[in-house]
């Protein structure tokens, strides 16, 4: 498959500004990007974000030029009833789909030949593609069962059936693929072990229906988000939440939370809902960084940019919107927030642009800005891991 780079194209289509809420406090760019008939349920970035991928209950994935917001190709009736959920590999070479008509499939993006096909004999609800490319992990909608496959043969290595008391929502590998873990109706979410083939820790707490969940890549806190209206964040790695419970995230969201990411670094965590808002939240104060509203249609997917300068989003609106975050720390709303919540305001030493204090309180020698961090990757995560040690 082609890579979609910034020499591939040849005119950048415009920014539309729009005004949400708060007029001027909450003015953010944004593109916009139409082309599916039905509900979009899934969107990614992909080859270094230079491309957008997206599913749909119209039964078709798309890629998109992420620049121009042209739809570059589409895949059409892949399944025969909603696709409920589908996701890329990060090079896009391949994709994992799966749907109501009880099956998915494991596509090949470049010739669009189907490479492994299992039917099942109930709805599917989740997949995931382990980020080793080694396993393919489903959940269920009756059956409540969690099913993982190996890749290379097709063959299925794990069947947990009824692992939830109700249908399972989501589920995502952890960062070291040695376990996975899903969410549910029964008001849980759960990990599974790999290794041990056990389930290690089942997570209580929400009031509602579980319907998300994300995890850090030092894979330190996990946040699950429910119909309760609320996100709760627990410190999985020392088991603090076991004495003190989670962290309560909640009063942003006015409907049932349907989708959670967290930011590369960690200290972010990004948010939807069936209210149709976004919400971006500051992990290390609990507390709303930025709320973002324009979307028709209930919110089913966000996701970050590898540089945490976009946000990626899609709604039962049919669309999918491109939020540009780069300008974040200087809009109105968010300095309001924070000084809301006693968080001070410093310049990058670096780029000058201002950022959060809450940055410098874990890591003390940290004095630049997240994006400048992320430009130098070899210079600021070495830092960042020291940083951990001594945390």
């Amino acid at each position: 498959m082609t890579k979609i780079t910034g020499e591939n194209i040849k005119a950048e289509s415009s920014i539309n500004t729009e005004k949400w809420d708060g007029e001027e406090l909450a003015k953010v760019r944004i593109r916009l990007l139409k082309g599916h008939t039905h509900s979009v349920n899934n969107c990614q970035f992909i080859q270094d974000s230079h491309t957008i991928f997206s599913s749909s209950s119209d039964c078709s994935v798309k890629l998109w030029n992420s620049k121009t917001g042209e739809c570059v190709r589409s895949y059409d009736d892949l399944h025969n009833s909603n696709i409920s959920q589908a996701c890329c590999l990060s090079d896009g070479s391949k994709f994992l789909s799966c749907g109501w008509d009880k099956k998915f499939k494991y596509t090949d993006t470049e010739t669009g030949q189907c490479l492994i096909e299992k039917n099942h004999d109930d709805f599917l609800t989740c997949c995931q593609i382990s980020h080793d490319r080694k396993l393919i992990a489903v959940g269920s909608d009756l059956a409540k069962s969690l099913r993982i496959y190996d890749i290379e043969s097709g063959e299925l290595i794990h069947e947990l059936k009824d692992f939830h008391k109700s249908s399972l929502t989501s589920l995502r590998f952890a960062p070291g693929d040695d376990k996975v873990m899903t969410t549910s109706m029964d008001r849980t979410a759960k990990f599974f072990d790999l290794v041990s083939g056990i389930n290690t820790i089942t997570l209580e707490g929400h009031t509602n229906i579980v319907s998300s969940c994300a995890i850090t890549y030092d894979e330190r806190k996990f946040a699950t988000g429910s119909w309760d209206k609320t996100i709760l964040i627990w410190d999985v790695a020392t088991g603090m939440y076991r004495s003190k419970g989670p962290t309560v995230l909640k009063g942003s969201h006015e409907g049932s939370v349907s989708c959670c990411q967290f930011s590369n670094d960690g200290l972010l965590l990004v948010t939807g809902s069936y209210d149709m808002s976004i919400v971006v939240w500051d992990i290390e104060n609990s507390a709303q960084k930025l709320k973002l509203q324009g979307h028709m249609g209930w919110v089913n997917d966000v996701c970050f940019s590898a540089d945490q300068k976009w946000l990626l989003s899609c709604s039962k609106d049919k669309t999918i919107r491109l939020w540009n975050l780069e300008e974040s720390d200087q809009i109105p709303m968010v300095l309001e927030n924070k000084k809301a919540v006693g968080v001070k305001v410093v310049k990058c030493s670096k780029c000058a642009k201002p950022f959060s204090l809450s940055q410098l309180e874990s890591f003390q020698d940290i004095t630049v800005c997240v994006f400048c961090r992320l430009a130098s990757p070899e210079k600021s995560w070495l830092s960042y891991n020291e940083m951990v040690e001594n945390s």
